[in-house]
């Protein structure tokens, strides 16, 4: 049965870890002052919940007395006994057994990947819906305290309002970049865990909620209660597993369980910086990145990556997390010119090796040595033109609105995601992207192959790619230059300095950062942002909120594009 695959997994990974000598590392964190400590929760109003039911998906789990359509269609009726429930919970900082059991799906983690092979499956906890409702009302109030005591590892993107793996992704090609235009290729490792979520030990999670956190009294015990006498089983179509007992781990699937994880991460930021590497996080994917030399006279400092990589997996191994080497990846990033005599091939720690790629996998980007995107933009195309093949085979039995859905779903939404790491690419990569676009419309409108394009963009309000990229970094400078974006992206933007007042000083315009290549800094979010936002005409760069940005933006690139 999966459950016993599952269980056995965990049980696996955590006994060889509890039995692997690892390095002398300082276990305890560091204790948190007193006026920053959350001892209890606030109580919540009948209004409150129904705005969080409306605002939440109708998915129904097995374990719900009914479905959930039917609950939020009378939300009036069933709201006053629901907050009823939730603010005994949080007064008495316990949760009941029935909120706490679980029916795991699991899912393929891959559709590629073969469906008889247990180990390719991820196991999704399905919750009932008002454990969900209860973790939402939590999940609020912690986020608040963390925020208001500033409590989140900076470069942790993971499951955080304005965090993104765009954002992540914008600001660790920024740096790479930057680093090639100034002379040094940079050797980027990503990091793979092995099961994370669920070895993630009760009690030093506790510890660390507690002591570097500040959670206590009823908020504390709220916690305790809600990470003990879990239980879980799997379901498939009518059958059903026996109920096995969760002693480690946060529910995937939950809305507590990734902002947890996030939590139990932290003192791993402060590992790295130890030894002077960048690094940037999304939940349980981790990026390391430093910057090398291109002669041999000056070498990469291997002896400090080892080490760092060295004391990473001893922690890692001192909180129950497995790093899998098998599945680590390290690509050297630069110009041809540097990467033309790489002064490494591999690299070596804990006597594993992990030999340099051509191209890696980062948070759903395919990325190669000088970072032009070709074999991202290669995939995206081929998986694109595949979705599309299938729609059209659909398109004279559905609707219009329908085929829009779909084309949505599966193709724009492709071309879209993190499209801002496209700024500056090539012409006939944006070209291969732009045809993919066209396609689309084609397919949509159910119009010849060869009638003109832009016609027909133009009646969809659809952008050209080449402006569907500048509308995503204005979209992401204006939210940094209004506190909307994370820090780490805010502070790669200059407002100009002026030593005297000038008339210019209040067209909202940004200091323009000086670059060697046109192939590399130029590209750079902190190059390429500033210019595009000092040419955007002057009433797109006054200060408004982001959905009139968004409106005004897009009109103003719509005229660019079609007038």
């Amino acid at each position: 049965m999966h459950i016993n695959f599952f269980k056995q997994k965990v049980n696996n990974i955590r006994s060889h870890l509890s039995t692997t000598t690892a390095l002398p590392l300082p276990t305890a964190d560091p204790p948190i002052d007193s006026v920053q400590t959350l001892c209890s929760f606030s109580s919540i109003t009948k209004e409150e919940v129904e705005d969080v039911i409306r605002k939440m998906k109708p998915s129904t789990c097995a374990l719900d007395p009914f479905p959930t359509a039917l609950l939020k269609a009378n939300i009036s009726a069933v709201s006053p006994l629901i907050t009823n429930i939730i603010n005994h919970s949080l007064l008495a900082g316990h949760i009941p057994s029935a909120l706490k059991t679980a029916v795991i799906r699991p899912t393929l983690k891959k559709p590629t990947l073969d469906p008889e092979v247990l180990s390719n499956y991820r196991p999704i906890s399905n919750l009932p819906f008002l454990s969900k409702v209860l973790e939402k009302t939590v999940a609020a109030q912690l986020q608040d305290h963390l925020i208001q005591h500033h409590l989140f590892e900076k470069f942790q993107s993971g499951f955080r309002y304005g965090h993104s793996t765009e954002t992540a992704l914008v600001r660790v090609t920024n740096d790479l970049l930057m680093a090639a235009d100034t002379g040094s290729p940079s050797l980027l490792i990503l990091l793979d865990l092995t099961a994370a979520f669920d070895t993630v030990d009760h009690n030093i999670l506790l510890h660390r909620l507690q002591y570097t956190i500040g959670l206590s009294g009823n908020v504390k015990n709220w916690f305790t209660s809600y990470l003990t006498d879990r239980t879980e089983h799997v379901a498939l179509g009518k059958a059903k597993s026996h109920t096995n007992k969760v002693t480690c781990g946060v529910p995937q699937g939950s809305v507590l369980g990734p902002t947890l994880f996030s939590l139990y991460m932290l003192p791993l930021g402060s590992v790295i910086s130890r030894h002077g590497l960048s690094y940037h996080c999304y939940a349980d994917d981790t990026q390391l990145y430093i910057r090398t030399t291109p002669t041999s006279s000056a070498p990469l400092p291997t002896s400090t990556l080892t080490t760092c990589l060295e004391e990473i997996e001893a922690w890692m191994k001192l909180n129950f997390l497995q790093l899998n080497s098998h599945k680590t990846e390290a690509i050297l990033v630069g110009t041809p010119h540097q990467l033309r005599s790489p002064t490494i091939t591999n690299i070596t720690f804990s006597g594993k090796n992990i030999p340099l790629s051509t191209s890696v996998t980062n948070l759903g980007v395919k990325m190669d040595p000088q970072l032009n995107f070709d074999t991202h933009i290669k995939h995206l195309c081929k998986t694109a033109l595949y979705h599309l093949r299938n729609i059209a085979k659909l398109r004279q039995s559905i609707t219009l609105a329908d085929a829009e859905k779909l084309v949505h779903a599966f193709v724009s939404s492709r071309l879209d995601y993190c499209n801002a790491l496209l700024i500056g690419i090539p012409g006939k990569s944006i070209q291969r992207l732009q045809y993919i676009q066209n396609s689309a419309a084609r397919v949509l409108m159910r119009v010849r192959k060869h009638d003109h394009i832009t016609p027909i963009l133009k009646s969809l309000h659809w952008l050209p790619v080449p402006l569907r990229i500048e509308y995503k970094v204005s979209l992401l400078t204006h939210q940094c230059l209004h506190g909307l974006a994370p820090l780490y992206l805010q502070e790669l933007l200059t407002p100009p300095t002026n030593s005297r007042t000038l008339r210019s000083g209040s067209t909202h315009t940004l200091q323009t950062r000086h670059t060697k290549l046109c192939t590399m800094g130029d590209r750079a979010f902190s190059a390429a942002a500033p210019r595009l936002w000092n040419a955007l005409p002057d009433h797109l760069r006054a200060p408004q909120t982001t959905a009139l940005l968004k409106r005004n933006l897009k009109t103003h690139l719509f005229k660019r594009a079609f007038s």
